[in-house]
């Protein structure tokens, strides 16, 4: 089986209970394949999210040092130096830095967590699938991305993105100023009569 032939439809479904509220988008160009799974929150080209699928060519995510073909799981935050980014990622305290910390105490065994700030997958599990028989690809690489995906929900990081987003979109609607209606036709027409009059309505003294 070449690389680019690796079979990604069963994926969507294995992985859609872990990443709720995501969007679904396939990869099937370059060398991810796979499943994206996005926020909806953010508009293309722009990404926050996970990557869930295959690596078909070192040359991409070299970062990794890969071994392909492998499989693999990222966290996606894009573009790089841009307000999540920054926010999410760069700053010391940041959300993807603490549940790193988090995370690779979960996973005490290999293939563990790895961290790349200036990346666009900030936060990769990958293993080589080199020396897997090739009749086992699934279903070794089902058993990695369950284990995978599970680290992920447990860390509480595919709540807390969605949260992330939604936060600032809170935030700005509260500091706008309240809409002030417009008088209706009737109203309006009242208001005029009575200004041309010199008569305003006054409540009546008991």
């Amino acid at each position: 089986m070449r690389p680019e032939n690796l079979s990604t439809d069963w994926i969507r479904p294995l992985a859609t209970p872990y990443v709720r509220g995501y969007r679904a988008v396939a990869g099937r160009r370059g060398a991810l394949r796979g499943y994206w799974f996005l926020s909806p929150a953010i508009a293309a080209p722009a990404k926050l999210g996970f990557f869930v699928g295959y690596l078909t060519d070192g040359r991409e995510l070299a970062c990794l040092k890969p071994e392909p073909p492998e499989c693999l799981a990222f966290v996606c935050i894009a573009p790089l130096g841009g307000t999540l980014h920054r926010r999410l990622v760069a700053r010391p305290e940041s959300l993807l830095r603490k549940t790193f910390e988090y995370i690779r105490w979960l996973t005490h065994r290999p293939p563990r967590f790895v961290f790349h700030a200036e990346e666009m997958a900030v936060m990769v599990r990958h293993q080589s699938m080199r020396g897997w028989p090739r009749e086992k690809y699934e279903h070794y690489s089902r058993n990695f991305f369950i284990e995978t995906l599970a680290c992920l929900v447990r860390s509480g990081l595919v709540r807390r993105l969605l949260e992330e987003v939604a936060r600032p979109a809170r935030q700005r609607a509260a500091k706008a100023p309240p809409s002030r209606k417009k008088p209706g036709p009737a109203r309006l027409k009242d208001t005029r009569q009575r200004s041309k009059s010199g008569v305003s309505r006054r409540p009546r003294s008991r």
